[in-house]
Protein backbone atom coordinates (compact mmCIF):
# COMPACT_ATOMS: atom_id res chain seq x y z
CA UNK A 1 0.00 0.00 0.00
CA UNK A 2 1.23 3.29 -0.64
CA UNK A 3 1.58 6.13 1.11
CA UNK A 4 -1.06 8.30 1.96
CA UNK A 5 -0.39 12.17 1.64
CA UNK A 6 -4.34 13.09 1.04
CA UNK A 7 -7.56 11.88 1.59
CA UNK A 8 -11.03 13.38 0.30
CA UNK A 9 -14.26 13.75 2.33
CA UNK A 10 -17.15 11.39 1.30
CA UNK A 11 -19.40 14.61 0.37
CA UNK A 12 -16.51 15.35 -1.98
CA UNK A 13 -16.50 12.20 -3.41
CA UNK A 14 -20.48 11.99 -4.19
CA UNK A 15 -19.83 15.28 -6.10
CA UNK A 16 -16.94 13.90 -7.72
CA UNK A 17 -18.92 10.93 -8.94
CA UNK A 18 -22.49 12.57 -9.60
CA UNK A 19 -23.85 10.02 -6.46
CA UNK A 20 -25.75 10.60 -3.81
CA UNK A 21 -23.86 11.06 -0.79
CA UNK A 22 -26.39 8.61 0.96
CA UNK A 23 -25.94 5.63 -1.30
CA UNK A 24 -22.10 6.34 -0.98
CA UNK A 25 -21.95 6.50 3.26
CA UNK A 26 -24.34 3.30 2.72
CA UNK A 27 -21.73 1.69 1.11
CA UNK A 28 -18.66 3.36 2.97
CA UNK A 29 -20.50 1.79 6.45
CA UNK A 30 -20.55 -1.58 5.36
CA UNK A 31 -16.92 -2.50 6.27
CA UNK A 32 -17.26 -5.61 4.06
CA UNK A 33 -17.01 -3.56 0.99
CA UNK A 34 -14.18 -1.54 0.54
CA UNK A 35 -10.13 -2.32 2.07
CA UNK A 36 -8.71 -1.97 5.29
CA UNK A 37 -7.22 1.69 5.08
CA UNK A 38 -8.98 3.03 2.42
CA UNK A 39 -11.72 4.26 4.98
CA UNK A 40 -10.46 7.44 7.30
CA UNK A 41 -12.86 9.14 10.02
CA UNK A 42 -11.38 12.90 10.67
CA UNK A 43 -12.12 13.67 13.75
CA UNK A 44 -13.25 17.87 13.23
CA UNK A 45 -14.08 18.10 17.24
CA UNK A 46 -14.20 16.04 20.79
CA UNK A 47 -16.98 14.05 19.41
CA UNK A 48 -17.43 14.87 16.02
CA UNK A 49 -16.20 13.23 12.68
CA UNK A 50 -16.53 13.06 9.19
CA UNK A 51 -15.54 10.57 6.79
CA UNK A 52 -12.98 10.40 4.15
CA UNK A 53 -11.59 8.34 1.78
CA UNK A 54 -7.81 7.56 0.15
CA UNK A 55 -7.30 7.43 -3.68
CA UNK A 56 -7.68 3.57 -3.37
CA UNK A 57 -11.10 3.64 -1.33
CA UNK A 58 -11.91 6.32 -4.21
CA UNK A 59 -11.28 3.63 -7.30
CA UNK A 60 -12.38 0.79 -5.02
CA UNK A 61 -15.51 2.60 -4.70
CA UNK A 62 -15.65 3.65 -8.57
CA UNK A 63 -15.41 -0.16 -9.52
CA UNK A 64 -17.82 -1.17 -7.10
CA UNK A 65 -20.41 0.97 -8.75
CA UNK A 66 -19.34 0.45 -12.03
CA UNK A 67 -19.79 -3.89 -11.34
CA UNK A 68 -22.88 -2.99 -9.99
CA UNK A 69 -24.73 -1.04 -12.66
CA UNK A 70 -23.32 -3.18 -15.54
CA UNK A 71 -24.48 -6.64 -13.44
CA UNK A 72 -28.30 -5.20 -13.56
CA UNK A 73 -27.99 -3.89 -17.23
CA UNK A 74 -27.25 -7.35 -18.44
Amino acid sequence: MATVTHVCTLDYVAKMLGEDPELLEAIVYNDDNLTYGAIISVYTGPEDTITALTDDGIDELKDMLRHARITTET
